[in-house]
């Protein structure tokens, strides 16, 4: 089982302290200036990806000193720099997939980050987003556990299709039972365990699981 981390080129005060998670990674991938970010931090990468458009040379130099695999391309091509680190990462069959540095900023690439949550998943490759603020996963129909996660207080449940059938939340400040919820419903905004564990399960669509805090940290 492998884990791979990709950092991308997102606002900066939205990615978290990486070295909090390398315990849980396997190998790391620096998409653009995600690259010098994970230098910056001092986490050796597997590889470095991108066009490099927004790094300088002194800086791509420091970035080379961190990585296994330089790969730079030119700045006019059909896919984005995340899309090619996907590549890469996809290539090396992992079970989960960590993302970094892939919300703020632009809302089209943040929507686009999040949609390309759905082609890592037909592959069977877990994806997940987070920064400072959330925790972003796309799950398909089955039976999830949680457990009580002090860091993130708020769970939402939001359709990725325009429908998700049967959801039913255990152990939930707002249960549910055999629910169907649509686009545009907010039935499973802000909720809340009631103890240490809890389930959530739907029968048809595709569901957005997504845990948050009130508060970003530094």
């Amino acid at each position: 089982m492998i884990s791979v981390a990709i950092v991308a080129n997102g606002p900066i005060e939205s990615i978290p302290d990486l070295r909090i998670y390398q315990k849980d990674i396997d190998c790391w991938i620096g998409a653009d200036r995600g690259a010098f970010v994970l230098a910056e931090q001092g986490i050796s990468m597997e590889y470095a990806i991108g066009d490099f458009d927004s790094i300088d040379e002194q800086e791509k130099e420091s970035l080379k000193e961190h990585t296994n695999s330089y790969r730079e391309f030119p700045a006019e091509k059909n896919e984005t720099d995340l899309e090619l680190a996907v590549r890469q990462a996809l290539e090396l069959e992992p079970t989960k997939i960590y993302f970094f540095g892939v919300t703020g900023g632009r809302l089209d690439h943040e929507i686009a980050n999040i949609q390309l949550l759905y082609q890592i998943r037909k592959k069977g490759v877990q994806g997940i987003i987070i920064d400072k603020q959330n925790y972003i996963e796309l799950t398909f129909p089955g039976t999830y556990h949680l457990t009580q996660d002090e860091s993130y207080e708020n769970i939402s449940f939001i359709p990725f299709s325009s429908e998700v059938e049967g959801i039913t939340l255990t152990n939930f400040y707002y249960p549910l039972e055999n629910k169907t919820i649509s686009w545009g419903s907010t039935r499973c905004i802000s909720n809340k365990l009631l103890s240490n564990n809890g389930t959530f399960s739907f029968s048809k669509g595709i569901l957005l699981f997504v845990k948050s805090r009130n508060v970003i940290l530094p």
